[in-house]
């Protein structure tokens, strides 16, 4: 059968508007912004891909109108994971990644440095927790958001990237003194995340340190205290020094090998009900308890250092935290699971009602280090020093 042209074109047209009448009804009726904002969006789609000068690839166009809707909320620990972004992501949380091992946060509008992980890249050039990142290859970070400029660090193993960091140093008053700038070259690596390391130290002290929450630390972090309890130990110094946090629910695991059955810590989310995540309780494991905090100790460190201090079950030393007070979930985007939007949902508050966002915990006893020599060695970390000062101090009552 035999169709003119004349009628091809009407078919077409008509199709192409029902098609998109039925999927603005279809917007109009799920959006949240209704009809209106549906249209916006439905329009803007056709604009682009019919009338752009070269043709356009809808996933990308796609990709970037969710990277634009959810920057556009101004959180900095918000973001849209492409494909490739959300499988680093996923591969970090497992305890690996191809990068230079330093862990980024957003501090007073600036890209900033929460921590370097030992051993890494990033660690040895000596990058330090509190570093502003300002340029990433010679591009100026100021407009990047935090995925922005993970994306732009990693990359593939052997390969370098340049970082201009700023460095604002402190007196021994603890007012700024005049900025350092200066550039690192990075080669990338495949980052191994060990988070649990621990020995005996003197006496009955034990010294346990976690650098990361991932999904095994807190069965790793068991193994370890059992290794010292068979060792003898009956005070523990817990170092959460430059940890720049991970999962929530692996924090309130290793609250429940330490502290007695009672609230770590509440999250409270836009529709004002309150969530109380408890420990289990270890009724008494040991006699005293000390957590190191420095301003690398971020997210679910601050819940663990927070439950401590609240709860009165140990005392705090080292400098002020990071201040992430924030709790973030995943939302996977389609059925295949390799797109995400991680929103932040909440934000939580320590067992006495505190919000740390932005602030941050403030030690109990205050000790300041540089970070010149080994950490975690008697020998030359002060901040351990004190740990071991008060812990004896503690069980003699002097």
């Amino acid at each position: 059968m035999f169709i003119s042209r004349a009628k091809v074109v009407i078919y077409s047209v008509v199709l192409v508007l029902v098609t998109a009448i039925g999927t603005a009804t279809f917007l109009a009726l799920t959006f949240p912004g209704g009809a209106s904002a549906a249209a916006r969006i439905w329009a803007g789609m056709q604009i682009v891909s019919s009338q752009y000068y070269e043709p356009s690839d809808s996933n990308q166009l796609i990709d970037g109108a969710l990277q634009g809707m959810v920057k556009a909320l101004g959180d900095p620990y918000s973001a849209y994971m492409d494909e490739e972004s959300f499988s680093q992501f996923m591969t970090q949380t497992e305890g690996s990644f191809s990068g230079v091992g330093i862990v980024l946060g957003q501090k007073d509008d600036a890209l900033t440095v929460v921590s370097p992980i030992e051993g890494t890249p990033g660690d040895r050039a000596g990058v330090r927790s509190g570093d502003i990142i300002r340029k990433i290859d010679g591009e100026d970070t100021q407009n990047f958001s935090l995925e922005d400029a993970v994306s732009r660090i990693r990359g593939v193993e052997g390969s370098s990237v340049t970082l201009e960091l700023e460095r604002i140093g402190k007196d021994k008053d603890k007012k700024d003194l005049p900025s350092e700038i200066f550039e690192v070259v990075l080669v990338r690596e495949n980052i191994k995340i060990q988070s649990v390391y621990g020995e005996m130290l003197k006496e009955d002290i034990g010294y346990v340190r976690l650098t990361s929450f991932n999904k095994n630390t807190s069965e790793d972090f068991l193994a370890k205290l059992n290794e010292l309890d068979q060792q003898g130990m009956k005070r523990l110094v817990l170092d959460l020094r430059n940890n720049p946090g991970g999962l929530l629910d692996s924090s309130v695991q290793i609250c429940g090998m330490l502290m007695k059955e009672g609230e770590v810590v509440s999250t409270v989310a836009r529709d004002g009900i309150k969530s109380v995540s408890r420990s289990g309780g270890a009724e008494d494991r040991y006699e005293s308890l000390v957590v190191l905090i420095n301003e690398g100790s971020a997210s679910a460190s601050e819940i663990v250092a927070g439950a401590v201090q609240d709860r009165h079950e140990g005392t705090l030393i080292g400098t002020k935290s990071f201040g992430k007070g924030s709790v973030q979930m995943l939302y996977p985007l389609d059925v295949e699971g390799k797109t995400a939007i991680r929103l932040t949902i909440a934000k939580y508050y320590t067992p006495s009602g505190r919000s740390i966002h932005g602030s941050g915990l403030e030690p109990d006893v205050y000790v300041d280090w540089s970070g010149e020599g080994p950490a975690g060695k008697l020998e030359t970390d002060p901040q351990l020093q004190k740990a071991v000062e008060v812990l004896q101090r503690k069980t003699t009552g002097k």
